[in-house]
């Protein structure tokens, strides 16, 4: 039995196509990858502009009565509100249905045009909820922003791992990651400055400000050139062969693009890609199309970045000063994202979750404790001193940075590197699904979570992190240098995998004609 992981026991990565890492693939990804603001925007804006006064006085006046006038609250109760939550949470639900959509939008014609719709979406709901009057307004206008993320989270992962040369692939994806995580800290920023507007009209700028990353993914999409993969699909053979030559930089592609065409040529066998799924040989990729983004959501990662600043508000800090601390872990969050970049195809996969896991583990354990012991079961913390708020917020950044190079990058790059051609929308859009119905019922059971588990809330979580630890210890291969085309062999190597895919499935360099040869080569 091969080591934990199931990598190949020699340690030979396997086929090695020519090519090389090119200005062209470079501006490219980053390009596509600019479509992280949008996700990350939403996320960091949506928790500041819940703990705006102005915001919450015109349209949850129940919430800010609690806030302000009831100075008994329980503090962990004191933003509960179905209303507020399901402000949040409609976004995350709108995002579920357009996934769905996007998948056969990617698959007939192709990813850019997915990007596109998912930019021009977001951009319409940026400006409905900059001018909303009522509550509707609200909801709808972050309805069509889940609609935009939903299209752009099907279709970029994809693009960015079929573009990418597979020695680089770990990097370049995790720019997408990067780019949430400066959309996150961007709307932080924002909010800190824009709360302190005299009149209480900054909420507006801070909703409508989702405009701009709208209109750079949506004029960037426009640009972009379509991937070979996903030109093959569509029967544009002789423009993918040159595109893939520029792609990579030289001119001896035969062997990548003999490779991709058979892919294409397997895909069309299989008219029902969501019944596909379904089959035994897909087991391990449906597996983890679950599993990753259910885990990546129940780390509670959401929870911090969503409402940061409620979050600290709550555990006693002032309005600004909570809002300031938001900025911080968005800081922290976009600088250890970088660490994710110079080591994910250096160190791998699994050690990055493995090392994140283990953090964010401790951390929470020590979160817990901090507001346990000044907080009780009654919410009533009295005066709070300055080194109590110092060391809560030191430990949610440390908890932070653990995620922002692991859980955070690798849950979006290794769902979009492992499918097969044949599969690959279909499953990616379970992935985007999974993410959305977990955040959604987070984002709409949080506020009230808090309020009735109290810190034991940060111990329900932490129990899931525990348990993905161990998952990616025992289930989960590394993928680390291994083509795209090429990744059926890892299921076949790992320990757990292999006994659903061993007869099955094969690189798919093993179809159509000279099959048996290509196998012998492979194998």
């Amino acid at each position: 039995m091969p080591a934990v992981g199931g990598v190949p026991a020699d340690g030979v990565p396997g086929k090695v196509y020519t090519g090389k890492l090119t200005p062209f693939v470079t501006v490219t990804c980053i390009v596509a990858a600019t479509g992280g603001l949008i996700i990350g925007y939403d996320i960091g804006i949506s928790g500041g502009v819940t703990s705006m006064d102005p915001f919450l006085k015109k349209f949850f006046p129940s919430v800010y009565r609690k806030k302000h006038e009831e100075s008994s609250t329980n503090q962990y109760c004191q933003y509960d509100s179905e209303k507020l939550t399901m402000f949040t949470s409609s976004l995350y639900l709108a995002a579920l249905l357009s996934s769905i959509v996007a998948s056969t939008v990617t698959r007939k014609f192709g990813r850019r045009l997915s990007m596109l719709l998912g930019g021009l979406l977001f951009c319409v709901g940026a400006i409905l909820n900059g001018f909303a009057q009522a509550v509707w307004m609200l909801i709808v206008g972050r309805m069509l922003l889940g609609f935009g993320i939903g299209f752009a989270g099907q279709s970029i992962p994809l693009y960015i791992s079929e573009m990418a040369p597979h020695k680089y692939r770990g990097a370049l994806n995790i720019g997408l990651q990067l780019s949430i995580t400066i959309g996150i800290l961007i709307a932080n920023v924002l909010n800190y400055f824009f709360a302190k507007i005299k009149g209480g009209w900054g909420w507006r700028l801070s909703l409508g400000g989702a405009m701009v990353p709208a209109l750079i993914i949506t004029v960037g999409s426009l640009v972009l050139h379509d991937t070979p993969n996903s030109m093959i699909e569509r029967g544009l053979h002789v423009e993918a062969k040159q595109k893939l030559k520029r792609i990579r930089g030289v001119e001896d592609v035969e062997e990548e693009f003999s490779d991709l065409v058979a892919a294409s040529e397997e895909s069309k066998l299989v008219e029902h890609p969501w019944r596909n799924l379904l089959q035994r040989k897909y087991r391990p990729h449906l597996s983890m199309a679950i599993l990753i983004p259910f885990f990546q959501q129940l780390t509670g990662i959401n929870v911090i970045m969503f409402y940061a600043p409620v979050l600290f508000n709550t555990i006693g800090f002032g309005s600004d000063a909570s809002l300031m601390s938001a900025v911080i872990t968005g800081g922290v969050n976009v600088a250890a994202t970088f660490v994710s970049i110079y080591g994910v195809d250096k160190w791998g996969r699994r050690f990055l979750f493995l090392e994140g896991g283990i953090q964010m583990l401790i951390c929470q354990a020590i979160v817990t404790a901090a507001i346990g012991a000044k907080f009780g079961v009654d919410g009533d913390p009295g005066e709070l001193p300055k080194w109590y708020a110092i060391v809560v917020v030191l430990f949610i950044c440390i908890y932070v940075a653990g995620f922002a190079w692991s859980w955070g990058p690798l849950g979006i790059l290794v769902p979009s590197e492992i499918f097969p051609l044949e599969i690959r929308s279909a499953a990616q859009s379970v992935n985007v699904s999974v993410n959305m119905i977990l955040t959604f019922a987070i984002a709409q059971s949080f506020l009230s979570m808090l309020c009735h588990m109290k810190f034991g809330l940060f111990l329900f979580f932490a129990f899931f992190v525990l348990v993905m630890t161990i998952f990616v210890y025992f289930f989960l291969p590394e993928t680390k240098g291994i083509p795209i085309e090429e990744m059926g062999r890892v299921w076949k190597t790992h320990w757990y995998w292999s006994r659903f895919v061993s007869d099955d499935i094969h690189p798919n360099v093993e179809m159509g004609m000279g099959a048996a040869q290509a196998t012998k080569n492979v194998w």
